[in-house]
């Protein structure tokens, strides 16, 4: 309600720009989302250019309705008359609604403009819930490319859309055009925006990785990755703001002093007359004066509008570190090697004062606001306050244990910033003396400081090469910003703070925005690796523990850091949440383990006692107690109430790394290097079972929610499921990384999917033709793919040790299947469809659960690789094939070995169930094929007649006759019954890998090592057709249900549709740019990164700021030009994008 009453408030105010705009969208709330489609449907096909007009005209709308009718019949209720009474009222209303938005704000306004911020809040409140105004932004987002009078509409609905963070990803965004607002941040992972037009957008930390680029025209882009300034020929000591904010001077170990304009970024002069390199630049408060201090001992003013040097100051014996202009511009103070600080008249030049005090060399001098009290820091340790007027020292403020190198005033002159070598920045109370804040965060010395305009935020910039802003109020860290190379000697707030400055060793400087941390951040907290994370029950918080001693709590919803938790003197192995949310515990190397409150940030206990690391910590469901386990081989329970030792459990040879309580509380789990698992009875701490099958040190342990099942994880590379009643391992889940080598038909015949060594797997269309003549993707050979029995679910085998499940729909990944410690060589789904069997060079044999992605069962006995499985009709049994001469049957509900067929004297290459699963055949290198009777594990029949290995056997639909596909060239047909050749089909010159019978049983397909498919006539015996067109061997392939088609998978990474009927390859019909990709196909197999990057890239960054992304991204011919004219292509390169015609020029070369 009071979401409703808000809504209806802010309807109210019709002077304000969104209110207004969220009542109009209100009235689409009803409309049937999926009219929005076809009308776009409906619009691109009859090349409408104006909308409104279009449905306007009653003759369009009865020509539009029958359309409808026709085209939306699979979501209308039935009844022609209503569904037409539905579709007119529906159209009339998104007609109204489009004539209202065209003359409203929302098409002519800039909705990302700071000054309608509130009113975009209150928008977003009103329509966040309701899927079909989002569905309805999302058609006006597509309307731009037909309609240029919607085009500020649709700008602003796209920039609403990131701004809500509607997922985006994997969209045709094809000739949209986008003008004049921000996408910062926006998730663009692999959508198409071919042919768009961007007009004056902020792309600042788009993700695009993926994304196809073609014939794009991006004008005026506005992308804060570019606002680095390079001229410097060497490291930039010092940066500083004119206080206009318009200029930006640096100096740089170049010996040159740098004028820059801040809006273009583009150098407005040069000063020389240095003969070393400048330490420092500094304005004076007109803006008229420029100050530098160098290496060459000496000061220097300049005329900033006319860029000559107005005076040389001279006093200091050696080099000049810093220098700072009064308040009143009247004086200038510098800091010098020479241990001394002096105070000169800027009008006269002389030198009015010298202060001593400082044993070491002074890297900093900083007046404070009212100009009355000057602060300096030195190599001493030591920062001073000094009294202008009299020249006195009035304080020395001791706290830093190395140099200091950089001090600060705040703007009201209460605090001083200091920051030193010893890593760490210090907030000084001026009035005192005293040390307010100490912050710790960067891992190497800080070089640099400077409050923001407003005090709240500290800038510092370190050796560690980051920037970072600090909270003043709460010493947090707010951000860190990424992007230099090497150390950070300058930072600097631009007058209204919105801007902040960085000079660096990289010889570069960079701007940064400070609220939206462009360029900008990759704001993490940790300075070294995190070894522990952990969600709070409400979800809400992130903990995580690292190696730099630190304990950290982060916003899950923003990803900010919401505290820095510090005490420990070491690596914090562990860190857990109790049930209530309340309390946090961490295990560290400090051998200690510590209670801390989550809601204040302190520290509650130490618990001591482990006399070694403490790897794990784990509270019991009732939060009372907790578990640890240490590197000093024990356990222990703790009474988190009391912080007392309540037990100490013995048994592991070695440390634990993991502990984990029962969801009753009443066991306990515990991993340890000795490779072992123990369970534990909580109330006796007595060893109820220990679980052995790890070959290496378990990690992590895991009870199931219902507490039947553990985890366990280990350096082993798998993770294994364990009954935890009887102690036996249920399942084993590996990981992997190598080769496809198949192609599969869906059921219904109307999709092909194929598996290639570029780790990519593609569905084609086969009716359209899309992407169907030659698939490129792959990278190696395709080993196995297989359709579920519905259909939907493409499942691929891959030398890359993974298996994968496909969306055969929408072509997404459904999921990755890890496990298998070498390729697969064969997948095989169960006739239900709920199991897929795997079958690898590992040895083993897997049984997946479709629906979850997790390991079922892992099937061990066969001493060498598996090259085959395949499931009986009735899905009980499982058959496989293996290098070690064997065959095995396998119970598929028990995971047990049911049968071992002996008789091979050689490998096993192929096995196959007869179409009543009575019967097995198998094929061999012994040159022999065996059927068995599945019954009894007997073999039937040994058929004889080829000369060399057999790599495939397959049975006709009937039953009656059997194919063999071999090393010695030749394919044989075998009467099943009799045991008798029938036939033996001669033409291949090499061998014959894959052999698969057409549905009605007429035609017989072959592939071969000599590049070439052929189609044989079973009942003649006669080769019918050879197709060419392979330029490696046809490893696998497989014929439609209908028996039209053929597909073929290759070593030459590609696959191909053929037309059995007339023996030609069908080509793509394809004209959505795959034209103009199928230029690129060997670039992006060897040359480019998309290939390996589209695997690989990331589809949503979760990081404290949005980062610019565009890996993999495929860019062809257009325009990507920014506000200077720059073009970013070169900035796309740099980020891992595939510019296109360069590629297409190394191939013509």
């Amino acid at each position: 309600m009071g979401c409703s009453f808000q809504k209806k408030e802010a309807l109210g105010q019709k002077t304000q720009l969104f209110p207004t705009g969220a009542d109009i969208l209100d009235q689409v709330k009803d409309v049937d989302k999926k009219l929005f489609g076809v009308i776009l449907e409906i619009l691109r096909k009859d090349r409408f250019k104006d909308c409104i007009e279009f449905l306007s005209d009653k003759g369009n709308q009865r020509q539009l309705e029958s359309q409808i009718l026709q085209q939306a019949g699979n979501f209308t209720k039935g009844d022609t008359q209503q569904d037409l009474s539905d579709i007119r009222k529906d159209m009339k209303l998104i007609t109204d609604v489009l004539k209202k938005l065209k003359d409203h704000d929302i098409n002519n306004k800039d909705f990302s403009s700071k000054e309608n911020e509130e009113s975009k809040l209150i928008l977003i409140n009103s329509i966040k819930d309701n899927k079909q105004i989002i569905e309805f932004l999302e058609f006006l987002v597509h309307l731009t490319a037909i309609d240029g009078t919607q085009i500020q509409c649709g700008s602003n609905s796209l920039h609403t859309l990131v701004q809500m963070k509607v997922d985006l990803r994997n969209q045709s965004l094809e000739n949209i055009k986008i003008k004049n607002t921000s996408l910062i941040g926006g998730n663009f992972t692999r959508c198409n925006l071919s042919g768009s037009v961007f007009e004056n957008v902020d792309i600042s930390g788009v993700n695009l990785n993926g994304a196809q680029l073609l014939n794009c025209k991006w004008k005026n882009i506005k992308i804060h990755e570019l606002n680095k300034l390079d001229g410097h020929r060497h490291w930039v000591k010092s940066v500083c703001f004119s206080h206009d904010g318009n200029t930006l001077a640096s100096g740089s170990h170049d010996n040159s002093i740098r004028l820059w304009d801040v809006k273009t970024g583009q150098q407005k002069a040069k000063l020389d007359g240095h003969s070393n390199d400048i330490s420092s630049v500094c304005f004076s408060p007109d803006g008229n004066t420029l100050a530098s201090c160098s290496h060459d001992n000496s000061i220097r003013l300049w005329y900033v509008k006319t860029r000559k040097k107005k005076a040389k100051l001279d006093g200091h014996t050696s080099y000049v570190s810093s220098v700072c202009f009064s308040p009143d511009g009247n004086t200038l103070a510098s800091g010098s090697d020479d241990y001394s600080i002096r105070l000169w008249d800027v009008q006269t030049g002389q030198q009015k004062a010298k202060l001593d005090g400082h044993n070491n060399l002074v890297m900093s001098v900083c007046f404070s606001p009212d100009g009355n009290t000057l602060a300096s820091g030195s190599d001493d340790k030591s920062i001073r306050l000094w009294d202008v007027k009299k020249g006195q020292q009035k304080a020395k403020l001791d706290g830093h244990t190395h140099y200091v190198n950089s001090v600060c005033f705040s703007p009201d002159g209460n605090i001083l910033a200091s920051g030193s070598e010893d890593e760490s920045i210090r907030l000084w109370d001026v009035q005192t003396g005293q040390q307010k804040a100490r912050l710790d965060g960067h891992s190497n010395l800080v070089i640099s400081v400077c409050f923001s305009p407003d005090g709240n935020t500290l800038a510092s910039g370190s050796n560690d090469n980051s920037i970072r802003l600090w909270d003043v109020k709460t010493g947090q860290q707010k951000a860190k910003l990424d992007g230099h190379t090497s150390y950070v000697y300058s930072v600097c707030f631009s007058p209204d703070g919105n801007t902040l400055a960085s000079g660096s060793n990289d010889n570069s400087i960079r701007l940064w925005d400070v609220k939206t941390g462009q360029q900008k951040a990759k704001l993490d907290g940790h300075t070294s690796c995190i070894l522990s994370v952990c969600f709070s029950p409400d979800g809400n918080t992130l903990a995580s523990g690292s190696h730099d001693k630190s304990i950290r709590l982060w916003d899950v919803k923003t990803g900010q850091q919401k505290a820095k938790l510090d005490g420990h003197t070491s690596t914090v192995y562990s860190v857990c949440f109790s049930p209530d949310g309340n309390t946090l515990a961490s295990g560290s190397d400090d051998k200690s383990i510590r209670l801390w409150d989550v809601k204040t940030g302190q520290q509650k206990a130490k618990l001591d006692g482990h006399t070694s690391t403490v790897y794990s910590v784990c509270f019991s469901p009732d939060g009372n107690t907790l578990a640890s386990g240490s590197d000093d081989k024990s356990i222990r329970l703790w009474d988190v109430k009391t912080g007392q030792q309540k037990a100490k459990l013995d048994g592991h040879t070695s440390c634990i790394n993991s502990v984990c309580f029962s969801p009753d509380g009443n066991t306990l789990a515990s991993g340890s290097d000795d490779k072992s698992i123990r369970l534990w009875d909580v109330k006796t701490g007595q060893q109820k079972a220990k679980l052995d099958g790890h070959t290496s040190c378990i990690l992590s342990v895991c009870f199931s929610p219902d507490g039947n099942t553990l985890a366990s994880g280990s350096n082993d590379k798998s993770i294994r499921l364990w009954d935890v009643k009887t102690g036996q391992q249920k399942a084993k889940l590996d990981g992997h990384t190598s080769c496809i080598n198949s192609v599969c038909f869906s059921p219904d015949g109307n999709t092909l999917a194929s598996g290639s060594d570029d780790k990519s797997i593609r569905l084609w269309d086969v009716k359209t033709g899309q992407q169907k003549a030659k698939l490129d993707g792959h990278t190696s050979c395709i080993n196995s793919v297989c359709f579920s029995p519905d259909g939907n679910t493409l499942a691929s085998g891959s030398d890359d040790k993974s298996i994968r499940l496909w969306d055969v729909k929408t072509g997404q990944q459904k999921a990755k299947l890890d496990g298998h410690t070498s390729c697969i060589n064969s997948v095989c789904f169960s006739p239900d469809g709920n199991t897929l069997a795997s079958g690898s060079d590992d040895k083993s044999i897997r049984l997946w659960d479709v629906k979850t992605g997790q390991q079922k069962a892992k099937l061990d006995g066969h001493t060498s690789c598996i090259n085959s499985v395949c499931f009986s009709p009735d899905g009980n049994t499982l058959a496989s094939g293996s290098d070690d001469k064997s065959i095995r049957l396998w119970d598929v509900k028990t995971g047990q070995q049911k049968a071992k067929l002996d008789g091979h004297t050689s490998c096993i290459n192929s096995v196959c169930f007869s179409p009543d699963g009575n019967t097995l055949a198998s094929g061999s290198n012994d040159y022999s094929i065996r059927l068995w009777d599945v019954k009894t594990g007997q073999y039937k029949a040994k058929l004889d007649g080829h000369s060399n290995g057999i790599l495939s056997v397959c049975f006709s639909y009937d039953g009656n006759t059997l194919a063999s596909g071999s090393r010695g060239y030749s394919i044989r047909l075998w009467d099943v019954k009799t045991g008798q050749q029938k036939a033996k089909l001669d033409g291949h010159t090499s061998y014959v890998y894959s052999v698969c019978f057409s549905p009605d049983g007429n035609t017989l397909a072959s592939g071969s090592s000599d590049n070439s498919i052929r189609l044989w006539d079973v009942k003649k015996g006669q080769q019918k057709a050879k197709q060419d067109g392979h330029s490696d061997w046809v490893m696998s392939f497989s014929l439609s249900p209908d028996g039209n088609t053929l597909a073929s998978g290759s070593a030459d990474y590609s696959i191909r549709l053929w037309d059995v009927k007339t023996g030609q390859e069908i080509k793509s019909s394809d004209k959505n740019y795959k034209d103009i990709l199928a230029q690129f196909k060997i670039p992006l197999q060897q040359n480019c990164p998309f290939q390996e990057a589209s695997n690989y890239i990331t589809t949503l960054l979760i990081s404290q700021q949005a980062i610019f992304q565009a890996q993999g991204a495929l860019i062809f011919r257009g325009e990507f030009i920014n506000q200077s004219g720059i073009d970013l292509k070169t900035l796309f390169k740099q980020k891992g994008s595939c510019i296109l015609e360069n590629q297409l020029h190394c191939n013509k070369k």
